[in-house]
């Protein structure tokens, strides 16, 4: 297992999404037109203290429950459209929570987010930006063996680090009080060391920090220079309360007076969250966020520890910023981060990229997106610019799954539907568009013909759906996937990922009793 060295992140109280159900009468036993939330068990946590309160492994950390999507009727509604997300932060969080002996708050659970942590076992293009690529089939995990599952992967292209542009990166580091709690701003300091040693000779560094007040440490400078940027890192203490506002201000500030339109620019923020003075609500820092990111400056969100963490703020900064959020629980996932995917983090190859699948009502009677809840976009606004979406990095990929539930008697290469995918360039602004129809020749026979990253990406998902009390999985326990896990694990056994995977199920079972 890995070793527990962790660090940050913390900041707001957040409200579950309810909706009202609707039962129907049907063979699969439920139909809804939107799933209610479970209950919100991080509300009680609000309070302060240093208790945790009803047992809770943890204090006063926060998730927000988006719900659960519904299986839908094509005849009704034949389009799913949906803003991209790389984010990976959901299942390291879960991994902490594992390894620390405690299932993880089923309010933590992103579905895509676990899924997103997983090679999909599709190569890059080698023209153009993406790669479509649809498989599936059926599914030991359903309850109604009349259903499938389809994975539509995406692929981003691979830029090498040399052919990427300069960066402009400017730090802003949480230095409060709360950052000397298990360490914290020491993981930061390492992980970020591991940063600067990736980094190229023509790269600039800016260094912001904020307790009390926000303080300039660094002004940018060459990475040629990293004597300088590494002292500033190694001087840094924790102390005082935390005005992240004014923190992430001062780094704004410093970005915009660095800013080169032929360059990476980006703020990288490592805090838990904590705003304790100056603006607090997540609403004004969240606008400031927002404008910046208008003007071209992107923002990446990288959280440490776990107790007085807000996994909600962190991961709303990055979408607001145009940027993307991980959760490092260990400096294995930092050099993951920072040094093996290094350009990925950094360099920006689709902006605002959304996905619109649309299903064959003669041969898909019902379809359901497994996850993405908090990503739903408008059918009718797929092709509206101007609507923000998710930005996807330089080798990065995005993985979506679909229960669906053919017709009968549907010909083995019957239609089943169209994927769309849109993006902008990041450099003039200027939208694609690319296509890819799939078939029921698309789908397997069986989940053991079937290619081995659909396997592993059902059971990932599979997992977080049990892991979230969601409705589809109410069948399943986390038993059921040891197996599965431990069978793939076995088939792939160059992938590391793939192997803790099969070790966390077991935990995970073993913890569920």
């Amino acid at each position: 297992m890995r070793s527990r060295m962790i660090v940050i992140l913390a900041l707001l109280v957040v409200i579950a999404a309810c909706g009202d159900t609707d039962d129907t009468a049907a063979d699969d036993g439920y139909i809804a037109t939107t799933l209610p939330a479970a209950p919100l068990e991080s509300e009680a946590r609000g309070a302060g203290g240093t208790d945790n309160p009803n047992d809770a492994p943890y204090d006063l950390v926060f998730f927000e429950n988006y719900g659960v999507n519904p299986r839908i009727d094509t005849i009704d509604d034949a389009l799913s459209t949906f803003a991209v997300d790389v984010d990976t932060g959901s299942y390291t969080i879960a991994r902490r929570w594992i390894e620390d002996g405690n299932l993880p708050d089923a309010d933590s659970v992103r579905v895509e987010e676990y899924v997103n942590y997983f090679d999909t076992g599709v190569d890059a293009p080698t023209e153009g930006t993406f790669t479509i690529w649809v498989d599936g089939g059926p599914t030991p995990f359903t309850e109604n063996d009349r259903y499938q599952m389809v994975r539509i992967a995406l692929q981003g292209m691979i830029v090498p680090d040399d052919d990427r542009p300069p960066a402009n990166l400017v730090f802003v580091i949480d230095v409060s009080g709360s950052m000397d709690r298990e360490d914290r701003l020491g993981t930061v300091k390492e992980s970020l060391a591991l940063l600067i040693g990736s980094l190229r000779s023509d790269d600039r560094v800016g260094i912001v920090t904020y307790g009390d007040r926000g303080t300039v440490v660094l002004e940018p400078t060459v990475v040629a220079e990293p004597g300088a940027i590494l002292s500033a890192i190694d001087r840094l203490a924790p102390e005082g309360a935390t005005n992240a506002e004014e923190g992430l201000v001062l780094g704004y500030e410093m970005a915009a007076d660095a800013f080169d339109p032929e360059a990476i620019n980006r703020v990288i923020l490592a805090s838990d969250g904590v705003a304790n003075i100056g603006a607090t609500g997540p609403d004004s820092i969240l606008a400031a966020v927002r404008d910046e990111a208008e003007r071209g400056i992107q923002l990446v969100t990288v959280g440490f520890g776990m107790g007085n963490y807000n996994d909600v703020l962190m991961e709303q900064l990055a979408d607001d910023g145009d940027g993307f959020y991980a959760y490092v629980d260990d400096l294995e996932e930092a050099e993951r981060l920072f040094v093996h995917g290094l350009t990925g983090t950094l360099f920006t190859i689709a902006k605002d990229t959304k996905v619109q699948v649309s299903f064959d009502p003669e041969t898909v009677e019902r379809w359901r997106l497994v996850g993405f809840e908090n990503r739903a976009i408008a059918d009718d606004s797929f092709r509206d610019d101007t609507v923000d979406a998710g930005e996807v990095g330089a080798g990065h990929h995005v993985t979506a799954l679909y229960e669906i539930r053919m017709a009968e008697g549907v010909a083995e290469d019957a239609y089943l539907g169209t994927v769309s995918l849109r993006w902008l360039d990041p450099s003039d602004g200027e939208p694609t568009e690319i296509s890819r129809d799939f078939t029921a020749a698309d789908l397997a026979p069986a989940f053991e013909d079937a290619p081995l990253h659909f396997q592993l990406a059902s059971v990932v998902a599979t997992f977080a759906e049990v892991l979230r009390d969601s409705y589809w999985a109410q069948h399943l326990t986390i038993p059921d996937l040891v197996p599965h896990a431990r069978r793939i694990a076995e088939l792939l056994p160059g992938d590391g990922d793939v192997g803790e995977l099969a070790e966390l199920v077991v935990l995970a079972s073993d913890l569920s009793g």
